[in-house]
């Protein structure tokens, strides 16, 4: 019962931790909604404010890859986003699968208890993390900035990090709608997808001032050039800047992936004590819903974060060089590197077909590389996560369900499951792998990761709207039905 130790050893902490009350009663779908839209205005706000202090520096950005799916913003309050609420809630996760954290979910005590766990791990993470983007100097040297000011960054992080936390616990606990991780992830992204499509801001590219929006560029073309046939061509085929074809793969890879999420098995459960009830058990496609892609976005850009500080310090040590080179491209957003060589440059996706028709074994690597990991971390997911055949079949019976044609025994039920579940997880992470692949080779907007991840958040709101028009009986949203 070591773990059961480790939870009471959180007792201590748990009045010092910050905490949102639990409603006494069930709040109205409308005041729900309106809570929503205030979490989400006040992270969109601490997403413009600068933090006070900081130094210009033309340094490099070791978190640009990621910054889209963990919602953050540089220079900005926002500046973690919610990397620390990901990385405490994975971690502790795949403590408690593990069975290094033994955690009994039917106990009030130990979900309060692990819930408490997982908010003070992401306080030190935020506080870590914080302190080591001031050690970096990606504010400016420290020495120049001085101790005080250094402090003033961390603090003004920490308490940003803090409200990014208690944003997330008002919508996850019944305030709101969904999570505000998910809230802040999809927000982010559709920020980024609608900006370079209708951004005003100049670029001069060499041929000429040109601007950075796919659709507001289209039309400045059309109308100051001369031969429209040309410029409608590098309207939609322009490089190093969002073009109109970008815009469509967008758009294509969002249907693609909606489609999709209809895809599922329904097992007929009935009742065991009920004779005339009858209900299904759905096991979709996506059975760990982007749960891999986010796994495998993870390792990744932890791989370019030390590639490009190792490469930064030692560029002439063969051991970096093979973990990865990197370069700053031309007309590039300040501060962006991009690999060019190593593992890091392999695991990257190639930037266009030419590209997969100059270095073929590049993305023949990337493919398998991104299909392997997707598919593996999908099946170890679900054993960590509650999700394996086992804890469905735990859960029928706790439910007093079971499969239709199936007595209660646990075995059979379990082996009846395993036909099912750990191959559509590692299928479905293979789809999700290869939609990710695809989105990236046809250069759609904000990466294949980050559409993924927001047509699936989009989608989980879209049932949730749906779900409460059919309970409250609103007819604006059963329409969605």
């Amino acid at each position: 019962m070591g773990g059961v130790r480790f939870l009471h050893l959180m007792k201590p902490f748990m009045g010092l931790l910050p905490e949102v009350e639990t409603p006494t009663k069930k709040i109205k779908f409308q005041d729900r909604l309106l809570w929503t839209a205030v979490s989400l205005f006040l992270f969109l706000v601490c997403c413009q404010i600068p933090v006070y202090g900081i130094l210009v520096s033309k340094s490099s950005d070791p978190f640009y890859w990621m910054r889209v799916i963990m919602a953050s913003n540089k220079g900005t309050l926002m500046e973690l986003g919610i990397s620390p609420i990901i990385t405490a809630g994975l971690v502790m996760q795949l403590l408690s699968g593990a069975k290094i954290i033994e955690v009994d979910e039917s106990y009030r005590e130990d979900r309060v208890l692990f819930n408490g766990a997982q908010k003070l791990f992401g306080l030190v993470i935020t506080i870590v993390e914080a302190v080591a983007y001031v050690m970096s100097g990606m504010y400016g040297d420290t020495r120049e900035i001085g101790f005080v000011i250094c402090g003033l960054i961390v603090l003004q992080l920490f308490i940003a990090g803090v409200i990014c936390i208690l944003l997330d616990e008002l919508l996850q606990k019944g305030y709101g709608l969904g999570s505000g991780i998910s809230l802040f992830i999809a927000t982010n992204i559709c920020e980024t997808i609608i900006w370079k499509a209708f951004s005003p801001t100049t670029i001069n590219t060499g041929r000429g001032t040109e601007f950075e929006g796919a659709v507001i560029g289209f039309f400045h073309l059309m109308i100051t050039r001369t031969d429209k046939v040309r410029a409608l061509k590098e309207a939609f085929y322009r490089p190093q800047l969002p073009n109109i074809t970008n815009l469509l793969a967008t758009v294509l890879v969002f249907v693609i992936v909606i489609f999709f999420q209809g895809f599922r098995v329904d097992l007929p459960v009935v009742s065991v004590k009920q004779k005339n009830y009858q209900g299904s058990y759905p096991i979709k496609l996506f059975y760990t819903s982007n749960m891999p892609i986010i796994l495998q976005s993870a390792l990744v850009s932890n791989l370019y974060f030390f590639s490009q500080i190792l490469y930064k310090r030692f560029p002439s040590n063969i051991f970096v060089s093979f973990v990865g080179k990197w370069e700053t491209p031309e007309f590039s957003p300040q501060g962006t590197f991009i690999p060019v060589g190593g593992l890091a440059y392999y695991v990257s996706p190639p930037q266009s077909f030419g590209d997969m028709l100059t270095d073929p074994f590049h993305a023949v690597f990337y493919v398998a590389f991104v299909l392997t990991t997707c598919a593996l971390f999908s099946k170890a997911w679900i054993e960590v996560s509650g999700t394996s055949a086992r804890d469905v079949a735990k859960q029928l019976k706790e439910q007093e369900l079971t499969l239709r044609g199936f007595r209660n025994v646990d075995q059979s039920i379990v082996k009846e499951l395993n036909r099912y579940i750990p191959t559509a997880a590692a299928f479905g992470g293979m789809c999700i792998g290869a939609l990710t692949v695809a989105a990236d080779f046809l250069g759609a907007i904000g990466s294949g990761t980050g559409i993924l991840l927001a047509v699936g958040i989009i989608y989980q709101y879209f049932e949730t709207f749906q779900k409460e028009g059919q309970n409250l009986n609103l007819p604006f949203l059963q329409k969605l039905a």
